[in-house]
């Protein structure tokens, strides 16, 4: 896959702002700062689609972006930030549950976690409820440039093990900076919409 056009179509933040279920959509979903939006911006060859900010939790809407006019990539806000208060984020996770379970064209979620860091009982918490939605399968590893490459083997190990990953389960060291893992990326998502 290549994209080749990539546009904000709509920002919603309860079901009836989604745009309709005509084309299939794949979300995105990570802690606060772990470069959701510099991923997207990557992915789609465009420097500002999404808004990278330098304080995490800035994404508080669901993000629709309209690619290739044949598919949908939905930014979901960051989970996990302490300076976000308690009713904000139980907003969030109440539209991000209604998003999971209820939209029809959904076909995949792309979990990032920070190849830097073992992944947080939210991540594992993340991994376990889409699997339950039967939405697991896709993991990215973000910031692969800032760690060496026999750290980088032993990371992903370990993001595996705490993930619970099986074998056919993906698992995706991409770099946003050096402008690595993007091809796999969209290999897995063009796979997952067929």
């Amino acid at each position: 896959m290549k994209i080749t056009k990539a546009e904000l179509e709509t920002v919603a933040v309860k079901p009836q702002q989604y745009p309709p279920e005509d084309l299939p959509e794949v979300a995105f979903v990570g802690r606060s700062n772990v470069g959701k939006s510099s991923l997207l911006n990557f992915l789609t060859g465009r420097k500002n689609l999404a808004r990278v900010s330098g304080s995490p939790g800035k994404t508080r809407t669901i993000n629709f972006y309209l690619i290739n006019d044949a598919l949908r990539i939905v930014d979901l806000p960051g989970y996990g930030y302490a300076k976000v208060s308690r009713e904000t984020t139980a907003g969030w996770d109440t539209m991000m549950a209604s998003f999971f379970e209820k939209r029809g064209t959904l076909k995949a979620v792309v979990q990032l976690v920070d190849i830097r860091h073992e992944p947080t009982a939210l991540d594992v918490q993340m991994y376990e409820y889409l699997r339950g939605c039967g939405l697991d399968g896709i993991v990215v590893a973000t910031k692969a440039d800032k760690v060496s490459g026999n750290e980088r083997q032993r990371n992903m190990a370990a993001i595996r093990k705490k993930l619970g990953l099986t074998k056919e389960d993906l698992l995706i060291p991409v770099s946003s900076l050096k402008r690595t893992g993007a091809d796999q990326l969209l290999e897995a998502i063009e796979a997952a919409i067929r």
